[in-house]
Formats: C-alpha cells, sequence, structure tokens
C-alpha cells in the first residue's frame, strides 16, 4: 500500500530550497508514495515545474491578510465576518513594525498566521517541513502525521533566528535535515539535546539534466571575461562585494563583463552601487532565468561571494559545467570548493575577491588544471533520495 507524504514550503520562488525541492519530486518513486504538496502561496520560477504526480493542495486563502496592508486586511476580514483574523492581523502588524531582524519577526509573527489556518484534514504517514520557520511550525501546528520531518538549508546560526523558538518546534519533530556536515555540526551545537535527531541529506543535482540544459541556443557573443554569479539580490549572497571587486578589476585594466542571475530584494540598492561606480555596462543584473545553465556554461569563471550558504546547488552546478570557480571562505565553502584545486576560496571582503578572480585571469594554467580536475569529479547525487527513503520509514 502507498504512504502518503505531505511537503511543505512557502511558494515557490526562485532559491536553493525551491530548486531543490523540484529536483527531489522529479527524483521520487511514485509507485511507492502519495505526494501532496501544500505551498502558501501558489507563485513562483518553479511552480510550473511542479510533476504532474503531485497533488498541489489549495492555497490557505487566510494567509493572504497577512501578505497586505493592515487597513486592507482587517477591513475585507471583518467584512467576511472572520474578526479572529483581523485580532491577529493587528497583533502581526505590531511585531512587523516592533520587530527589526527579518528572521525572528517571522518566526515571532507565526503564531498569529497560525491562529488563521485551518488544519489540514487528511492523515499522513510522513509530513516534510521543507525549509525552515513557517514551513516547519505548520507542519506541527496543522498537519496530522506519523512522522514529522523538518529541513534547515543553511547554517542556523547564521539564520538569524532566534533558538528558543525552534527548541519547542524541534522537539516535536522526529528527524531534523540539513544540507551539509558543516550545517548538521552547527546544529548539534546550538541544539545538543536534539542531536540524535539531526541528519545530513544533499542537494539534489542531476548532471545530464544540466548538461543538457545548458546546451539551449542564447545570445551570449561578449568580448572578453565572462563572470557569472547566481543567487538572490540579498544581503546574504554578498553582491555588493562583487561591485566593489569588480570596481577593482576594471581599474586594473581588466575586461570583463560580470552577470548575476537573480532577484530580490536589495535589487535597488545594488543599482545604486553599480550606479556609482559607473558600471552600468560591465555589472549586470540579469534578474530570474528559468534556465540560467547557458550563461554558467559561458562563463570563464564563476563567483560566489556569499556570507553564508547551507550547501550552495549553484556552486555544485557550477562544478557540474566545469567552471573555475572563486567563493568566499564562509563557514560551509569547504564541504564543495578543495582550496587550489577545484576552486579558490579567499576572504570575504571585496579586495580578496578581486584578486582570487585576477588570479584566475591571470593563471591560465592554474584554470586548465581546475577544469581538469572539475572533469573528473563524480558530482551526481540523485542517490541521495535514498537517505529519505530510509527516514520517512514509519514503525
Amino acid at each position: 500500500m502507498k504512504k502518503n507524504i505531505l511537503f511543505v514550503i512557502n511558494n515557490l520562488n526562485c532559491g536553493g530550497a525551491e530548486k531543490a525541492l523540484i529536483s527531489l519530486l522529479e527524483t521520487f518513486d511514485y509507485s511507492m508514495y502519495n505526494v501532496d504538496l501544500f505551498l502558501f502561496k501558489h507563485e513562483g520560477l518553479f511552480f510550473n515545474k511542479i510533476p504532474k504526480q503531485v497533488n498541489l493542495l489549495a492555497e490557505p486563502y487566510e494567509y493572504q491578510y497577512f501578505d497586505m496592508s493592515i487597513k486592507t486586511a482587517i477591513k475585507d476580514s471583518i467584512k467576511k465576518g472572520r474578526t479572529d483574523i483581523a485580532i491577529s492581523r493587528v497583533c502581526a502588524g505590531y511585531i512587523f513594525n516592533v520587530e527589526k531582524n527579518r528572521a525572528r519577526c517571522e518566526q515571532r509573527v507565526w503564531k498569529y498566521i497560525s491562529r488563521s489556518l485551518k488544519t489540514i484534514n487528511k492523515r499522513y504517514d510522513v509530513a516534510i517541513g521543507y525549509l525552515e520557520k513557517n514551513p516547519v511550525y505548520f507542519c506541527i501546528d496543522k498537519v496530522n502525521a506519523n512522522k514529522k520531518i523538518g529541513f534547515i538549508h543553511n547554517d542556523y546560526d547564521k539564520l538569524g533566528m532566534d533558538p528558543e523558538v525552534d527548541l519547542q518546534y524541534f522537539e516535536k519533530l522526529d528527524t531534523i535535515v540539513t544540507v551539509s556536515e558543516e550545517c548538521s555540526k552547527v546544529l548539534k551545537q546550538r541544539f545538543p539535546i536534539y542531536k540524535q535527531k539531526v541528519h545530513v541529506m544533499h542537494n539534489i543535482v542531476s548532471p545530464n539534466v544540466i548538461h543538457k540544459m545548458s546546451l539551449e541556443p542564447f545570445n551570449f557573443k561578449e568580448k572578453g571575461i565572462k563572470l557569472v554569479s547566481v543567487g538572490r539580490l540579498n544581503h546574504q549572497k554578498g553582491f555588493e562585494m562583487a561591485i566593489e571587486a569588480c570596481k577593482y578589476l576594471i581599474e586594473s585594466g581588466y575586461d570583463v563583463k560580470w552577470y548575476v542571475i537573480g532577484e530580490g530584494q536589495d535589487r535597488l540598492k545594488l543599482e545604486q552601487k553599480i550606479e556609482e561606480n559607473d558600471l552600468q555596462e560591465i555589472f549586470i543584473l540579469l534578474g530570474m532565468k528559468e534556465n540560467p545553465y547557458p550563461y554558467i556554461r559561458e562563463a570563464d569563471i564563476y563567483v560566489q561571494p556569499s556570507r553564508f550558504e547551507g550547501k550552495s546547488i549553484a556552486i555544485d552546478e557550477a562544478r557540474i559545467l566545469h567552471k573555475p570557480i572563486v567563493v568566499t571562505n564562509f563557514s560551509t565553502a569547504t564541504d564543495q570548493i578543495q582550496n587550489e584545486e577545484n576552486g579558490l576560496i579567499v576572504d570575504m571582503d571585496a579586495q580578496s575577491i578581486f584578486k582570487g578572480i585576477k588570479r584566475l585571469i591571470d593563471d591560465k594554467e592554474l584554470r586548465k588544471n581546475m577544469i581538469e580536475s572539475l572533469t573528473n569529479e563524480s558530482q551526481g547525487t540523485e542517490t541521495e533520495i535514498q537517505k529519505l527513503y530510509e527516514l520517512m520509514r514509519v514503525v
């Protein structure tokens, strides 16, 4: 008899966890499992990539009230006779105003969102909150399941969250899954009483799919050295350091174009910095690309200037496409890059990023050796799904 599995995530906007979930669902054994997917919002770049075997549950209409202006939310919820939502929205509004830490704000607001959402009636064998915060909390508060699994896709200590809030939720999880050994170590140190619950499952990437998609024709005929980065336009990804590094490259006489694939709340701030440094024709924010792989394939060097990562899917994809890589020394960098062998790990500042790129541009032999090393690596992680099947076994 097939097991009933539920996955929960906020939406399918472009991010590492969202991309990893789609890859996981594409690999899933639907002869063994019935899979439901719950999204708080039916949106995102990957929304049309949901495999047809997956049953998409209805969007919770109550959630929209926490995503609109307080005035509109109160007026509309009272009109519909939902004074409970109106009261919760007022309480949430207070937290939105006073809690400046975004991660802690999301944690603190959850209890008011939770009061407004309905419990899912169906009973599941396994419920999986596929991202920290709301998806995990929803599985605990609103889902009936024999087993509950929560995914943490990043270095917990870098997320800025309040461990006291998660302590009570982690107690109710059967398993906590994270994406790298370093992330696992951080979780065990932060929550020692739950260290037996912590397991590592690497994000699923398929070299065959990536190579095939990278061959899609497109016009990218720029001369000079092409640099490519992929990531959300936010503080975590460090693109303001990249802009400075780019300025140093131009000032040193290098003919480069730097392309960034991704979108996010810091776009205006980054555009302003690009303009201040007169780099409008050099440092180019491409926005979201449904298929980033042709750009990575055409790059001379891939750069990841992040402040922190869990396990960067973009770095794995650049490795699969055999690109020399420059990464900053965030805590999990060595999980993916062997310094001087398949990439360079540099200090987390603009000058060091510049020097790393400069070195790879100047030293063609080093670039050639890195490409050779990457070509010989075994990079597919499709078998990681076996770990999840094992963890999903219900006693």
